[in-house]
């Protein structure tokens, strides 16, 4: 069934790893800004310290800003305990919403913070109204959809569901299906479903060629695809009705941070009413 739906000015959604990429992302214009603690998080190298997150969310706050916690690792039996407990301090120190990968833990803070509001992880590799419709079944109020859809996709998703969605434009992609990484671990020890990506598909490789190597110049990151880069369809994607824009980068410093969200921030504006796109040249170069 086709859904109808009110136009929507979606959120530009920044990341931040600690206090300075958070600061960049307010002053640049986030509506929101996602970030993690220093466990049950992806991006396990950065982060705030459970005590820093009632600071953190008064700072947004105060400016207006939401706040999302990733807590979105896959999380051991023996680590329900732990996980209670942060569950319970994150809702307290009024986070905006939980970003979760597992649906066991969907579940939990639907139980302990009721009122709270859990997103789906791209990680749950969602790509259809279908699997919208069961995450929507553990709690889940909106879904990040998984990385490798269309604008095409996008939209039938959109006319499919009343569930609010969210994706991203900008940064870097996961050489594997929407995130779900075992390259690492089967290397290195280190899951990237439990924050510790050794970032495999960002290095140089040699190419054998019946046993000879291949001549490769420049391109030798034969495993790293191209980063995204959705400037240019921001008016399609405004029209779709997506309430969230979601910038990829925790691991970024402050200036990317404030660069990407000041340029998403005109785009979205100039879009929503109906302006053509203004970003200079200049401005492009340094974002791609």
């Amino acid at each position: 069934m086709t859904q109808r739906f009110s136009p929507i000015k979606p959120e530009v959604m920044s990341p931040a790893g600690y206090w300075p990429q958070l600061h960049a992302a307010i002053e640049a214009g986030a509506d929101a800004i996602y970030f993690g603690l220093k466990h049950f998080t992806a991006r396990a190298k950065v982060g705030f310290t459970l005590d820093e997150l009632p600071e953190v969310m008064r700072t947004l706050h105060r400016r207006g800003v939401k706040g999302y916690v990733t807590f979105n690792t896959l999380v051991f039996d023996h680590e329900l305990e732990t996980a209670v407990q942060s569950i319970a301090a994150i809702a307290a120190a009024g986070a905006d919403a939980f970003i979760v990968q597992d649906v066991g833990i969907a579940q939990l803070v639907r139980r302990i913070a009721p009122s709270a509001e859990v997103h789906g992880s791209t990680q749950m590799s969602i790509t259809s109204a279908e699997g919208i419709a069961l995450a929507q079944q553990f709690g889940v109020t909106r879904v990040v959809l998984a990385r490798e859809l269309s604008l095409d996709d996008v939209r039938a998703i959109r006319a499919a569901t009343a569930c609010e969605l969210e994706m991203f434009v900008h940064g870097a992609l996961c050489v594997s299906y929407s995130g779900q990484c075992f390259s690492s671990e089967a290397w290195g020890g280190r899951s990237a479903n439990r924050g510790q990506c050794a970032q495999a598909c960002r290095l140089p490789y040699d190419l054998l060629v019946d046993d000879e190597r291949e001549p490769l110049g420049d391109a030798r990151y034969l495993l790293s695809p191209g980063d995204l880069y959705a400037l240019r369809q921001m008016p399609e994607i405004v029209r779709i009705g997506v309430h969230a824009l979601k910038i990829e980068g925790r691991y970024k410093d402050a200036d990317y941070v404030a660069l990407t969200t000041a340029a998403y921030r005109q785009a979205v504006d100039e879009a929503w009413a109906g302006l053509p796109l203004s970003i200079t040249p200049q401005a492009e170069l340094q974002l791609e």
